[in-house]
């Protein structure tokens, strides 16, 4: 809980007005468009106390009533807040949710499907994208043709992405479906399981997201949504629940 004495740090306070995930909004600091009292901002340990001026591009920003919903994303829609060219997630989302600007948490590509979580909530993002928390992400694949043995062996073992190697929590044969795979991934680099697919000279027919550490896709629909209690739905990310 924050004081007047020590007052809360400017990162954490522009995740808790909506404006992303912690790295997102360092990376607005960086450039410039924070303001603390009609300063410019530098650094995300930048002090907020009772009673700052905090703006955006100008713009005043406060806290707001913290949202959380877990989406079943169908194909053909970004995981952006605006798109100049395609439907967004947020598009999917009534109008009476737009004042409290909900984010996607991590991203599908366009032609994926599955559980997408959004929020307002900065640091939950955060502990939902970050690596050292240990929220899996599963995914069921189908190629467009099978993975021979070997090759399955080579995807397990890691590949090269970006520069560095890429090793899945799990890659596992879905049963009765020579072309489909279970994946699971401790992180989310762009567009990474169709990367990792071709690498390896196959290509990725239909991707959905099935789970979330221990939460799982089974009864929302494509394009349906469900706002859960913040505390409730991270104890079904760490301890299991079915949307």
């Amino acid at each position: 809980m924050t004081t007047e004495i020590e007052g809360e740090r400017l990162n954490r306070y522009l995740a808790r007005c909506g404006l992303g995930s912690r790295r997102n909004v360092e990376t607005l600091i960086f450039s410039g468009r924070v303001c603390v009292d009609g300063q410019r901002a530098h650094s995300p340990g930048e002090r907020v106390v009772e009673g700052s001026r905090v703006t955006f591009d100008g713009r005043p920003l406060f806290p707001l009533d913290s949202l959380y919903l877990a989406l079943n994303k169908p194909r053909g829609v970004v995981c952006a807040v605006s798109d100049p060219f395609d439907r967004t997630v947020v598009d999917l989302l009534p109008e009476v949710f737009a004042g409290r600007r909900p984010f996607p948490v991590g991203r599908l590509d366009r032609e994926s499907e599955g559980l997408l979580l959004m929020t307002n909530d900065g640091d939950f993002a955060h502990r939902i994208l970050h690596p050292r928390f240990g929220v899996v992400k599963r995914y069921e694949v189908r190629l467009d043709r099978a993975l021979p043995d070997l090759l399955l062996s080579r995807w397990r073992r890691g590949l090269r992405l970006d520069g560095r190697l890429v090793v899945p929590h799990a890659v596992e044969r879905l049963p009765e479906e020579d072309r489909g795979l279970s994946l699971s991934l401790n992180e989310g680099l762009k567009r990474e399981i169709r990367r990792m697919a071709e690498q390896l000279g196959f290509r990725v027919l239909s991707l959905r997201r099935c789970a979330i550490g221990g939460l799982v896709l089974e009864h929302l629909r494509l394009g349906d949504f469900l706002e859960v209690d913040g505390s409730n739905l991270w104890q079904m990310i760490k301890s299991g629940g079915i949307v």
